[in-house]
C-alpha cells in the first residue's frame, strides 16, 4: 500500500514517443503518475487533454507528467495522434506497476465485478518519496488540482 513520505516503487515501463522511462533515473525533478483505465475512453480522454494542456506549466514549476494504463504502446500512439496530447503516455501491459502502485482495483458496473485501474494520480517529489496520492479521482479540476500541489512542494 502506497504512503505518504514513502519511497514511490521504481519501475521502468516503455512510452509512447521515447525511450523506456525508468523513474529512478528522474530523481531530481517531481513526478506525476495519473493511472487511467483506458485509451479513448470519455473521462480518460478529458483527463489526458486536460494534463496536456497544463503540461508546460508542470515543466516550468520542475515536473514531468505521465499517464500510466495497461493499455499498449501502439493504442497510445493512436489515442495521442487522435486527439493531438502531449503527455506522454506509459504502457503497463502486464499490470505490474498498477498493481504495485495499488491502482489494480475490484471494480462493479451494472452489477458485474470486474478488475480495472482506478483513476488515481500520484506526486512524487524529487527525492523519489511519495508527497500526494489521489485516489477515486474526478476529471474536473484535477489537473489544476495536481499542479498546485506540485508549485507548492
Amino acid at each position: 500500500m502506497l504512503e505518504v513520505s514513502k519511497t514511490a516503487p521504481d519501475f521502468t515501463l516503455p512510452q509512447t514517443d521515447g525511450p523506456d522511462v525508468t523513474l529512478s533515473a528522474l530523481q531530481g525533478k517531481a513526478v506525476v503518475l495519473y493511472f487511467y483505465p483506458r485509451d479513448d475512453t470519455p473521462g480518460c480522454t478529458k483527463e489526458a487533454i486536460a494534463f496536456s494542456g497544463h503540461l508546460q506549466e508542470f515543466a516550468d514549476a520542475g515536473a514531468l507528467v505521465f499517464g500510466v494504463s495497461k493499455d499498449s504502446v501502439a493504442k497510445h500512439g493512436k489515442f495521442t495522434a487522435k486527439h493531438a496530447l502531449t503527455v506522454p503516455l506509459l504502457s503497463d501491459e502486464h499490470g505490474t506497476v498498477c498493481e504495485d502502485y495499488g491502482v489494480w482495483k475490484e471494480k462493479n458496473m451494472y452489477g458485474k465485478t470486474y478488475f480495472g485501474i482506478e483513476r488515481t494520480t500520484v506526486l512524487i517529489d524529487a527525492a523519489g518519496q511519495i508527497a500526494e496520492i489521489w485516489p477515486k479521482v474526478k476529471v474536473p479540476g484535477h489537473a489544476e488540482a495536481v499542479l498546485d500541489a506540485v508549485k507548492s512542494l
